[in-house]
């Protein structure tokens, strides 16, 4: 058998509708697992999940729409997930908010406050409400999606950059409480990835001209390329992995 074979295992994406969250779902589908695919809108969830199951002739994924800003509709994702499934071997918190550009003494206290609540705050009660069931059968792999914008400053995304360096201590945290009963808590760190919700940055010439030029690589990545990260880290084959920032960033924090 594989070290990254999925055959068997529940895997519950958040934001995976497009971008990195679908990556992410079509690939662990493709690894055997079965996969909820959510986001806030039931039309793409749909359309995502019937993709997927045509490609694999069989019924791999379902669509359970969830506003992660809601914290009863974070718990109806999880009771509608085992009530389809029976369980959640995985679970990926991909979805967040980004919804202010620009120094952080103009943002809005309602900004700071949804990006803190979104990304950070979301993350912890969804976890929170998966957990109990892996607890019991001693077994589960959670994944945060957080960003090289942890490790870094920045001039124009500041306050995003400030959630996703919690989302790292909230992964090492967990990783402690977590692992004693075999529960495996990590965080991906992409760097810009080619999708909507980063459009902002790689639309702008002199940012992509900027990034581009201090990347080893040279190009900014594509969220296939992010997928590869989470499978390992909710397979076999990241099975002594907890409590770590897989960085994905064509080498950008390291020039």
């Amino acid at each position: 058998m594989s070290l990254f074979d999925l055959t068997g295992r529940v895997a519950v994406i958040t934001g995976s509708s497009r971008g990195i969250g679908r990556a992410i779902a079509e690939r662990m589908a493709e690894q055997g697992a079965r996969v909820v695919i959510s986001s806030r809108k039931a039309g793409p969830c749909e359309e995502v999940a019937e993709a997927i199951n045509a490609g694999h002739g069989e019924a791999r994924a379902i669509a359970i729409p969830a506003n992660i800003s809601a914290k009863e509709d974070l718990q109806r994702l999880v009771d509608e997930t085992l009530a389809a499934f029976g369980r959640i071997d995985i679970l990926v918190c991909n979805a967040a908010t980004n919804p202010y550009y620009g120094p952080m003494g103009g943002i809005e206290d309602d900004q700071f406050r949804k990006i803190l609540e979104n990304n950070v705050i979301a993350n912890h009660w969804l976890i929170q409400m998966a957990a109990p069931q892996m607890i019991e059968r001693r077994d589960g792999a959670i994944i945060i999606v957080s960003s090289i914008g942890g490790l870094k400053g920045s001039s124009i995304i500041g306050a995003y950059n400030v959630s996703k360096a919690a989302d790292f201590q909230l992964a090492r945290n967990l990783a402690v409480e977590f692992g004693r009963h075999n529960i495996r808590v990590n965080c991906i760190a992409p760097g810009l990835i080619q999708t909507d919700f980063a459009r902002a940055l790689w639309e702008n010439p002199d940012t992509l001209k900027h990034i581009t030029a201090t990347t080893p690589l040279q190009r900014i990545g594509q969220p296939d390329e992010i997928a590869g990260a989470a499978v390992f880290l909710a397979s076999a084959a990241g099975t002594y992995v907890t409590g770590q920032a897989i960085v994905v960033d064509g080498g950008t924090t390291i020039a």
